[in-house]
């Protein structure tokens, strides 16, 4: 990266179990084989004021907090996240990879929840002065392998919202996948049912124009 160039923003997003944790730090370490300054970050978190947020957001019941609170609560952690750790970063010449930002909250509590797209984007301009990231790269699978994914990972302790019916997740997929046809200049689509080397490939070739 040039000395003063401003550095990219990626963010990984899709349903629960379908990797993008391990696909971060995956594509992270490819980047930097290729020579590329990249920071792994995730949401909520990724800042010191974010990650106190991420607990009161991931543990307890489902129902702990209503649509609208986990709103403002998502949305006050990406504040923090964003001038904390991914604007500097981007000032600097560094890339960044965050696992799920904006289109997550657009996603679950916009589309799922019954919130709505613009009240979520309406809060990000304020909260996060509209950052969006350069390519967003979403993981799809079947619903059936997903589901299995996500329950040998979380082996019996789901989050907050691991914890929600099949339904509920089925609305959240739908939505990924109309943000991605709604803007295909920022989003890809990557199948993530190979190996993970192979997905990383997949996702290291959906960014070779930003490289």
């Amino acid at each position: 990266m040039s000395q003063g160039a401003r550095g990219r923003f990626l963010s990984l997003e899709g349903g629960e179990g379908v990797g993008k944790s391990t696909q971060a730090r995956a594509l992270a370490a490819a980047l930097r084989a290729r020579g590329v300054d990249v920071i792994e970050t995730r949401e909520p978190g990724g800042s010191a004021g974010a990650e106190a947020i991420r607990a009161l957001l991931l543990e307890g019941s489902a129902d702990r907090w209503g649509p609208r609170a986990e709103a403002l609560l998502f949305a006050a952690a990406r504040a923090d996240h964003v001038d904390k750790t991914i604007q500097p970063a981007l000032d600097a010449g560094t890339w960044v990879i965050c696992d799920r930002f904006l289109d997550s909250s657009i996603a679950y509590q916009g589309g799922a929840d019954g919130l709505g797209a613009d009240a979520i984007r309406a809060v990000h301009a304020i909260g996060s002065n509209g950052l969006l990231p350069d390519r967003t790269l979403l993981l799809t699978l079947p619903e059936a392998v997903a589901m299995a994914r996500e329950a040998a990972r979380d082996a019996g302790r789901p989050d907050r919202f691991g914890k929600r019916d099949a339904d509920y997740h089925r609305r959240v997929t739908t939505a990924f996948r109309l943000l991605a046809e709604a803007e295909p200049a920022r989003w890809r689509i990557v199948e993530a049912r190979g190996s993970a080397e192979a997905v990383t490939q997949a996702l290291l070739a959906q960014l070779e124009d930003l490289l």
